[in-house]
């Protein structure tokens, strides 16, 4: 199932895409895409999303779960990317945190920061938390996920690698985090290592990946993590970008206001953002 959230930013609605594309409304089932209705997903086995309201056609989609506790992102976890990046391939996981106050509906504009330099863009397969997770083992790792979505890891790379420090820096400006459109629910995909992704800039396709060739796969990091931290509903991993970032052109490329972002993974759908200047 594509579970969704819809409306106005602070004001969305729960909801779902029915097999015609259609938004259907959720609020009459469910509170929110959010905490006690993603540990237990039973509810949505016998939906009618024929039976729910329809929402309106050209109603903003928001981000897919709401409720995040953690934003942890996974990098370096693509062999190529971390090449072009000039970096070797990490021994374990290399994790960072980006603040929840990034996230934004997947279609919301990309505002790039006060004396930003080098805004990069990430095609991510995200991965949403629905039981809680400590000290789980691989084999169980993938019963603790609720479902998977389209995550834009944007990134600012000067504020990143230049600025001292660790990398949230330069991942946590506010918009960075496009979530969704929606979350795909676990049971719908059946192998998170085989999904096409992919990421356009003004209609050039940047990045053609697979997250086939991550370094540490999906049971492998939520695996990891939760020895770390407990991992609970609602909490965010976004797992690693191929390549084909603008840090790795030569020479580098970065956005700017006026352009335009498509991205999409397979199955999970895709987001479309406008790049704007902060104001």
């Amino acid at each position: 199932m594509k579970l969704l959230r819809y409306g106005p930013a602070g004001e969305e609605r729960p909801g779902l895409l029915d097999k015609d594309g259609n938004i259907r409304d959720l609020s009459g089932i469910v509170d929110d895409i959010a905490g006690k209705w993603l540990e237990d997903l039973s509810w949505t086995k016998d939906l009618d999303p024929e039976a729910l309201p329809m929402a309106e056609a050209a109603s903003r989609l928001g981000p897919c779960v709401s409720g995040t506790g953690k934003f942890i992102c996974i990098g370096l976890n693509f062999a190529d990317h971390a090449a072009e990046s000039g970096m070797e391939v990490p021994p374990e996981p290399v994790i960072f945190m980006k603040a929840t106050s990034a996230i934004v509906g997947p279609n919301d504009d990309i505002v790039i920061p006060r004396n930003s330099t080098a805004t990069d863009w990430e095609v991510e397969l995200g991965v949403v938390i629905g039981k809680c997770a400590k000290h789980v083992s691989r084999d169980e790792a993938l019963e603790h996920v609720a479902g998977y979505c389209v995550i834009n890891d944007v990134s600012e790379r000067d504020f990143q690698t230049r600025r001292s420090g660790q990398w949230t820096k330069g991942k946590s400006c506010d918009t960075f985090g496009p979530v969704g459109p929606w979350l795909v629910t676990r049971d719908e995909i059946a192998d998170p290592q085989n999904l096409k992704m992919w990421l356009k800039v003004n209609g050039e396709t940047m990045q053609d990946g697979s997250s086939a060739t991550m370094v540490y796969g999906v049971a492998h990091v939520v695996s990891y993590l939760s020895d770390f931290m407990t991992l609970h509903p609602g909490d965010i991993i976004s797992t690693g970008t191929p390549p084909g970032v603008g840090q790795g052109l030569k020479p580098p490329r970065y956005l700017k206001a006026g352009d335009t972002v498509e991205l999409g993974i397979e199955g999970l759908g895709g987001q479309r953002q406008q790049v704007r200047a902060d104001t």
